[in-house]
């Protein structure tokens, strides 16, 4: 069993009051039976997937310096779908324009219903087919994309990019211009769509862009399949993101009383299991193995708290 946890300490969130009064039983008395043994760290540039993506990645076996990561290609061969096309996940989104910036909202603000992401699909359906990209609608803000453009295209995770200046991000590499320019189309496309004007009506934020990210194809042959003792979990993401800490907090304590504590009791039960602990730049994975006499002496007297063990990914 290997639970790996996203945001379990954030770089927006690193202040005394984060910590203060933070109970964690169960992670505490987990870590005391765990010895870190991998970290994995952020080059001074950040990558393109974020820690919890590139574990992900390296448990299904991928290669382990891919710079794409293709999750619409992984996610279709789950559901038995064609997957050796090139393939992404397109998500319809608000770039916020300021004087020296393009900042990317969090398309989850959009609060977009079905009815208005199917209807903007439609409108853009002329253009993407142009560009040879055959996209279907999976949900609001996911819509599946395939077409030859996607072989070669890095694209960043969105979670890299929300709250960040869209230009760090934005591909640089010669399969992107295509998509650069397709940005700029529907920009203009829709800036009038009805879709947009009824919710500027309504004082919400407009659908001006959209991002592709999880493109490529898969890397391996034969059947592909998570393995079924890897769960990454999401319960933290959304308060990270916005930096908000009460709720934060509120998500770390549910958290640890069900994933975490499921863990702790397998490895009570089997000796066994892995646990990663992740922020946006670095991961730290604890695995329960035997330990010598003397490293069960040196943990009596030297037990890694929750507090520092978190503390500990945003430290550099």
């Amino acid at each position: 069993m290997h639970l790996i946890i996203p945001y379990a300490a954030s770089h927006a969130l690193n202040g005394p009051e984060v910590w203060a009064g933070l109970q964690l039983p169960q992670l505490q008395t987990l870590l005391g039976l765990m010895l870190r043994q991998q970290v994995l760290q952020d080059p001074e540039t950040a990558l393109l997937h974020l820690p919890h993506e590139r574990l992900h990645a390296q448990a299904l076996g991928w290669p382990p310096a891919a710079t794409a990561l293709p999750w619409a290609a992984w996610h279709q061969s789950q559901q038995g779908l064609p997957r050796n096309a090139p393939q992404a996940w397109m998500t319809p989104c608000h770039w916020q324009v300021g004087m020296d910036q393009v900042v990317m909202a969090d398309p989850a603000h959009l609060h977009l219903s079905d009815e208005e992401s199917q209807s903007l699909l439609q409108a853009m359906q002329p253009f993407l087919q142009e560009d040879g990209l055959q996209v279907t609608w999976h949900s609001a803000l996911l819509w599946h994309a395939q077409g030859a453009m996607l072989a070669d295209l890095p694209t960043p995770s969105l979670d890299r990019v929300i709250g960040q200046n869209v230009k760090d991000w934005l591909p640089d590499h010669p399969a992107a211009r295509p998509l650069q320019r397709l940005q700029s189309e529907m920009q203009m496309l829709l800036y009038n769509h009805p879709v947009n004007d009824a919710r500027d009506a309504r004082k919400q934020y407009t659908v001006n862009a959209f991002w592709l990210h999880g493109a490529g194809t898969l890397p391996i042959s034969g059947p592909v399949s998570a393995p079924p003792s890897v769960t990454v979990s999401t319960t933290l993401r959304s308060a990270a993101l916005h930096g908000q800490v009460q709720a934060w907090q509120q998500a770390w304590q549910q958290l640890d009383a069900t994933a975490v504590a499921d863990l702790l009791q397998h490895v009570k039960t089997t000796g066994q299991g892995t646990l990663s602990l992740c922020s946006e730049h670095t991961a730290h994975t604890y695995t329960a193995a035997p330990a010598a006499w003397h490293q069960r002496i040196t943990r009596l007297f030297k037990k890694t708290s929750p507090a520092a063990a978190l503390q500990a990914l945003i430290a550099s």
